[in-house]
């Protein structure tokens, strides 16, 4: 797992050649990013399931609930296969957009 600070949210990359080792890395450190807003790279070469996928649904939910962001870019999923709530990009540049909308929503009180 590599972790990048950026200005405004902490990037989370996959270098694990499996999804289960990527998960498990991230939750022995999830607790290390609970005030952070964080975009989650998971290698498009690593091949996912939607159940792989939903096991970040809970810690997403936990992320809004603190007033931080939490994005998954994926290119390879199908988003339409996840709730509207959860924030599921194909590129880093579209994870931005969302931290910036996000960012907004909570300034309006929304």
């Amino acid at each position: 797992m590599l972790i990048t600070k950026r200005e405004k949210y902490t990037l989370i990359s996959s270098d694990e050649n499996s999804f289960s080792d990527f998960f498990s890395s991230f939750l022995a450190k999830k607790d290390d990013f609970e005030k952070e807003h964080l975009v989650i790279l998971i290698s498009d070469n690593i091949i996912t399931s939607k159940k792989e996928f939903m096991l970040f649904l809970d810690f997403s939910d936990k992320k809004k609930e603190n007033g931080t962001s939490f994005v998954i870019v994926n290119s390879t999923i199908n988003i339409d296969d996840f709730p509207k709530k959860y924030n599921i990009v194909p590129t880093i540049i579209e994870a931005e957009d969302i931290l910036e909308m996000e960012e907004i929503e909570r300034e309006l009180g929304f």
